[in-house]
């Protein structure tokens, strides 16, 4: 079976052994949203052979199985799947709900100092947009969601924290996520959700997948005992 880089006309697939390729766009639009896009369509269409998908922010890693998909049909059947990727691709919407500020949120009022803008603008502007998980990494189950509108979109910390508690929702750069675990991090702390992002005990156990989108719905710190941690 011969190997070489497909090259339709936005999208590179290249060789990554002889079990998987690496997709990697090129031209306009977002590369996240399209990575996006074409993990849901895969997971959708069930392609023969295809055994994986490993969704980064620019790039898709696919895996196959050579004995039951050559190269060159692999090529033809991602692209097809590319070409018809879009915003209607199958996907769930999760309501999180965060209690911001507070012991809860001990960065907000840095936030909303930097932002330029007071702390109940910065919690309009987290609720207001629909987040797409871009990708997983870091720890088990901590999803990478964007974009953050502009305002919001901060530095790290420069001295990151030894301690974040699980549950806790955080900001950086563009991207926003709730911290699945106690872990380090140096990501700017705004709220705290009840609901558990990884469980062993679910499957799959990360709650959040590639493609979801996700709303955060400010609550009370009463509010949030009540809900189902299972999220809504």
């Amino acid at each position: 079976m011969q190997m070489g880089n497909c090259d339709p006309s936005s999208l590179d697939i290249v060789p990554a052994g002889d079990r998987a390729c690496l997709i990697r766009w090129h031209g306009d639009g977002n590369p996240a949203k399209r990575v996006s896009a074409l993990f849901r369509s895969i997971q959708s269409a069930k392609v023969s052979g295809v055994v994986d998908a490993v969704p980064g922010f620019e790039t898709l890693l696919v895996y196959y199985d050579p004995c039951k998909i050559e190269w060159e049909e692999l090529c033809v059947r991602l692209s097809g799947l590319e070409w018809k990727a879009g915003d209607d691709a199958p996907s769930r919407t999760i309501e999180i709900p965060v209690v911001y500020g507070g012991e809860y949120g001990p960065d907000l009022e840095i936030v909303a100092e930097l932002a330029g803008v007071d702390t109940n603008r910065v919690i309009d502007m987290h609720t207001s947009a629909t987040y797409v998980v871009y990708f997983l990494g870091f720890v088990p189950g901590f999803a990478y969601m964007g974009d953050l509108s502009e305002a919001l979109r901060l530095p790290r910390m420069v001295k990151p924290r030894t301690r974040v508690p699980a549950g806790s929702v955080a900001i950086a750069d563009r991207f926003t996520a709730v911290y699945p675990s106690e872990s380090p991090g140096g990501w700017r702390l705004i709220g705290w959700t009840p609901v558990a992002l990884y469980d062993i005990m679910r499957q799959p156990r990360p709650l959040l997948q590639p493609g979801d989108r996700v709303v955060f719905r400010s609550v009370s710190s009463e509010d949030a005992r009540q809900w189902p941690t299972t999220g809504g």
